[in-house]
């Protein structure tokens, strides 16, 4: 796949770096690759032990503990320019169990951890499970590249985009033990795809919560070009599945892109659509395409935004002094949420994630504004959209950074959304396939 050139994720390599608690296991079918964490194989580390994986963890991928030493850093990781392969032929090839790692979040056992987790409802807030999953896919992708001869990685393994979180259960308990388990799946020439899952122990058992699919991208010390990545390869009829599962999911994105709104005109169904929605508020009254009414239970999407602005501060940057992928997520989904909260009345539940891409990394300092978006609806469910972008205050220019797609249920029928302009038509019919894409894989 082409990523982009610049992605602005990549995580903190672990959330050990902003949540202690989350402990890793070094599995009998696993090895976790990087040397820092195959020494602790206890589920929960002592305060001691998790300061010196931090530690470590900084001195593999040439990280500063310090911001004001990020710089020197950054030209320290100049260096290992030169152990970057030339060709992916050069590089060992990698199993799926090589990269397979299991974390654990002791929710149930450790009341400061859970004090973090802990949204007003007395459940869990899902943005941090966001900052979570893309740390893991990061460490995943480190395991499968790891070169044991090195001491640092000379990649920047960094997150293109979330291509799927789809939810399997829709209450997440905040005094449980939740655990993550994960692998690579499919590999390209440098980028890597990474799937995860979920669960949480209750009622004496794990049980599934969620299922994501993340695609990672390797660059360069600097993070300016693409490097190679270890090829894969599957063992087995299951493995060989997940492997031919990957390429259906770039063929299905490369169709998606070749066919967005963006791009190309709507097909004749859907330009059907929007005619129909846009006969539905002439005002019978009149004989004029100018008069327009809202219709009953309806709800003009100009009406339904909610924005938001973050100053971004070095304490959210990841481990390449950019904002934090995660980061990005969380505070996304929680305008998205609010937004979808406001809008129906109640409550909504996350029922799927989907196609986030990283278009662009997020700077230290930059004023980050977000914005979402109702742009469909069907019976209980909600489609919210959030465009992050970034403002240069000096230039005033604006630069998108990041499109969120979330798909929200609530406990009763909600509004109609309903477009005036065309460019509102396309925002409607967008949302439509996105939704129609996530009951479609439901």
């Amino acid at each position: 796949m082409n990523a982009p050139l610049a992605c602005g994720s990549g995580g903190h390599l672990l959330t050990m770096l902003l949540y202690p608690i989350l402990s890793y296991t070094d599995l009998s079918w696993s090895s976790l690759s990087l040397k820092c964490l195959v020494s602790y194989r206890l589920n929960i580390m002592t305060s001691q032990r998790r300061q010196s994986v931090r530690n470590r963890l900084r001195e593999i991928v040439g990280a500063s503990t310090n911001w004001r030493d990020h710089q020197q850093a950054l030209a320290d990781r100049l260096s290992l320019s030169n152990q970057l392969a030339g060709s992916q032929d050069e590089l060992p090839v990698r199993r799926m169990k090589d990269s397979y790692i299991e974390a654990h979040l002791p929710l149930g056992t450790d009341p400061t951890l859970r004090e973090k987790y802990l949204n007003y409802l007395k459940g869990v807030r899902f943005g941090r499970i966001l900052e979570d999953l893309d740390s893991l896919a990061v460490l995943i992708c480190y395991s499968h590249t790891h070169n044991k001869t090195l001491q640092r990685s000379p990649l920047s393994i960094v997150t293109a985009l979330v291509d799927k979180i789809d939810m399997r259960k829709q209450i997440i308990h905040p005094d449980c033990d939740i655990k993550f388990t994960g692998h690579v799946t499919w590999v390209g020439k440098t980028s890597i795809e990474a799937k995860m899952h979920m669960s949480q122990y209750h009622g004496g058992a794990y049980t599934p919560v969620l299922d994501a699919t993340f695609v990672m991208v390797a660059r360069d010390p600097e993070n300016k070009r693409a490097a190679f990545v270890n090829p894969l390869k599957p063992e087995g009829i299951e493995e060989e599945k997940l492997f031919h599962q990957g390429e259906i999911n770039k063929t299905r994105r490369i169709e998606l892109s070749t066919a967005s709104l963006l791009k190309v005109a709507p097909t004749a169904e859907e330009r059907k659509i929007v005619h129909s929605l846009f006969l539905n508020t002439l005002d019978s009254k009149t004989v004029s395409f100018r008069s327009r009414v809202l219709p009953p239970n309806s709800v003009w999407m100009e009406d339904a935004k909610v924005k938001g602005l973050e100053i971004c501060h070095p304490q959210e940057r990841n481990i390449f002094n950019r904002i934090f992928g995660g980061f990005l997520m969380r505070k996304a989904y929680e305008l998205g949420w609010a937004n979808a909260c406001v809008y129906g009345g109640c409550r909504p539940n996350l029922v799927a994630v989907d196609d986030i891409l990283f278009r662009k990394p997020v700077e230290i300092g930059s004023l980050l504004l977000l914005s979402s978006q109702v742009c469909y609806t069907e019976g209980k469910y909600i489609q919210v959209r959030v465009h992050t972008e970034v403002l240069d205050p000096l230039t005033r220019q604006h630069n998108t950074t990041n499109v969120f797609h979330f798909t929200f249920v609530t406990d009763k029928d909600v509004p109609n959304i309903v477009p005036q302009s065309y460019g509102e038509s396309m925002l409607y019919l967008d949302g439509k396939r996105h939704f129609n894409q996530t009951l479609g894989s439901q």
